[in-house]
């Protein structure tokens, strides 16, 4: 029993120990509150004493005062501060975008004079179409220079639109148009072209040796033999280059029908081509096709010679149609120029 009540005395004593502390604290902070309270309450009389017969001014402040005083210049500094801060980057931001602006206005200025030029260079290709299709009898009334939208005649000098849309862009537009509706007729251009150049394939019209060499040493019609030395008629044109060896190429797509030797044309060759067409090439040093060979334009078929009934090397060379004989020279369209200096 002894031990239980010196426990229940020793559990009191440390009770009230806690609550002498809890008291002690509780009396500390109210001191120091207190304290702080007689501090921000004390008060201060500040004295204005003018340099005259004036009355004397008395300002009563108290340490709360001056503090809120103190926090108010404060915070009136530092939103002076941050709106200067403030300001100096809208400074510095609007001369960027003044510089963007310049730099923007410049290439406007760029793109008109690209357009404008752009333009012009499509007002000439229009004629320049219209004059070709014209030529070649193809015409497309809706596409070209009477459609309203895509006649480029009227598309230079337009006036600023009041909607502020640049001039240039209602070109381009204008001409997007008008490009899109060429397209047509390009496209018949073309394959007028391709069946042009299929039948200059097939008709007798490149000069009959490799890279356009030689001359025309004799032409086709009424000559004085060269052996003979009497008039006759030269039923083709020679092409004379002054040495052995040169390639000589078939004039047109055919097939050769003759490749053999005979008196008078040494070693010649015979190709038919479309529309009637046939040719000959005589003297040859050698020939390398054979009969049913298919040949084609510019192909070699064999090298200039000297054989037969011949004074030098050289190209006899003819062209026929059907059963009758033609002036080669008038099929020739490649290298022509050359061979009327030759003359």
């Amino acid at each position: 029993m002894a031990s239980v009540h010196e426990y229940k005395r020793l559990e009191n004593r440390f009770v009230q120990r806690v609550k002498n502390d809890a008291k002690n604290v509780v009396k500390f902070f109210n001191e120091v509150l207190d304290s702080f309270v007689r501090f921000l309450t004390r008060r201060y009389t500040v004295v204005f004493v003018p340099h005259s017969e004036k009355k004397v001014y008395n300002l009563h402040v108290t340490v709360l005062s001056i503090c809120c005083f103190l926090l108010v210049v404060a915070g009136i500094l530092g939103a002076f501060l941050f709106y200067g801060a403030s300001h100096s980057s809208t400074v510095i931001s609007m001369a960027e975008k003044d510089g963007n602006l310049r730099n923007a206005q410049a290439s406007v200025d760029q793109f008109r004079d690209e357009a404008n030029a752009l333009i012009k260079e499509a007002r000439n290709f229009e004629n320049t179409l219209v004059n070709v299709l014209s030529s070649l009898g193809i015409g497309n009334n809706n596409t070209l220079s009477q459609n309203s939208a895509g006649d480029l005649s009227s598309i230079i000098g337009i006036d600023e639109t009041p909607q502020g849309i640049l001039r240039e862009i209602q070109d381009i537009r204008r001409l997007t148009v008008f490009l899109s509706q060429v397209d047509e007729p390009i496209k018949e251009l073309g394959d007028t072209l391709n069946s042009q150049i299929a039948l200059f394939t097939e008709i007798p019209s490149i000069w009959p040796v490799r890279n356009g060499a030689g001359f025309i040493s004799m032409f086709f019609g009424q000559n004085i033999h060269p052996i003979h030395g009497q008039y006759y008629i030269h039923r083709g044109i020679d092409i004379a280059t002054g040495r052995f060896g040169d390639p000589i190429v078939s004039s047109a797509d055919g097939t050769v029908v003759t490749a053999e030797f005979s008196y008078d044309y040494g070693n010649y060759v015979i190709i038919r081509h479309r529309h009637g067409f046939y040719t000959r090439y005589a003297h040859l040093q050698n020939f390398i096709v054979q009969v049913g060979q298919r040949v084609q334009q510019n192909e070699v078929i064999g090298y200039m010679g000297s054989t037969g009934i011949s004074t030098g090397p050289h190209l006899h060379y003819e062209v026929h149609i059907g059963s009758d004989v033609v002036d080669p020279f008038r099929y020739i369209t490649i290298r022509s120029s050359l061979a009327r200096q030759g003359r």
